[in-house]
């Protein structure tokens, strides 16, 4: 259970990161970088990953 819910946590965190990171940058209007873009990606395909992997034998 404790799993779960660190897993959850910490797959939010990562969403919320990456998203902060792409829409922070635009905001500001800076172009963002080719390598920052592929590093906020990658954040937010494993917090995605995290959250579906949170919850009790359920799979992405």
């Amino acid at each position: 259970m404790a799993t779960d819910k660190r897993r959850l946590v910490v797959g939010a965190a990562l969403l919320v990161l990456g998203s902060v990171l792409i829409f922070g940058m635009s905001f500001i209007g800076s172009p963002l970088p080719a390598g920052t873009a592929a590093l906020a990606a990658l954040v937010i395909t494993a917090g995605t990953l995290l959250v579906g992997l949170s919850g009790e034998e359920t799979g992405v």
